[in-house]
């Protein structure tokens, strides 16, 4: 079965191009709104499998989109989110992640002329993950050194995470860092510990450690 997907974006063009992507990439698009009371009512009322949700919609054009999205996600606990927006603003970041139960996103809108990086987004949010820009991350990131527990972190270990925030496999993050996958899963491991999460599901501690490392530099 195909993830269901609700899109908020005002820019007509845009909104419609979403649709095209999506549907084009086997995602089943049951509403595409404008506004943010329309955007509140479609997620009450579809329950999609994932938003793809602009910040700024009418009336407001400030951060009408977020708050529909996160007032439909009170309601509906663990809906997936993805926030696209035009620049990094670390504060709807950290709105994004303040109820820390994953399956969120937050993409500035340049990614979305990036059709496999933002698919790969959409699927990854829609499946319960993470989708966190590289520059979001980069701008979190200069804060983050007066926080425990990543002060336990090695720097190799936060560029690790760091990575895993961006949702990378270990395959992709031993690309990167030019390391073995082993010595990836070494590492991984290691951030697990100083983390304190239990042993459990290596998917679900990735989802745990991505929103510790995330709920660390939002406060």
């Amino acid at each position: 079965m195909s993830a269901r997907v609700v899109i908020a974006e005002d820019l007509h063009l845009l909104r419609e191009g979403l649709v095209h992507l999506l549907r084009a990439h086997g995602f089943e698009v049951v509403a595409a709104v404008e506004s943010g009371p329309e955007l509140l009512k479609a997620l009450t009322g579809e329950r999609p499998d994932v938003a793809v949700v602009d910040v700024r919609l009418p009336p407001t054009f400030t951060d009408e989109g977020l708050q529909a999205a996160l007032a439909a996600r009170r309601a509906i606990p663990g809906l997936p989110i993805l926030v696209l927006s035009q620049h990094v603003e670390q504060l709807y970041a950290r709105e994004l992640l303040a109820d820390g139960s994953g399956a969120i996103g937050y993409l500035l809108k340049d990614r979305v002329f990036n059709t496999e990086q933002f698919v790969d987004a959409v699927r990854r949010v829609a499946a319960g993950g993470t989708a966190m820009d590289p520059e979001v991350i980069a701008k979190l990131l200069a804060s983050t050194a007066r926080h425990e527990p990543l002060a336990a972190l090695t720097p190799r270990e936060r560029e690790v995470l760091e990575l895993m925030a961006e949702g990378r496999s270990n395959a992709a993050i031993s690309q990167r860092l030019f390391l073995s996958e082993s010595a990836v899963g070494k590492h991984t491991a290691s951030i697990f510990t100083k983390l304190d999460l239990a042993p459990s599901d290596d998917d679900n501690r990735r989802v745990l450690a991505v929103l510790a490392y995330l709920n660390a530099v939002r406060s």
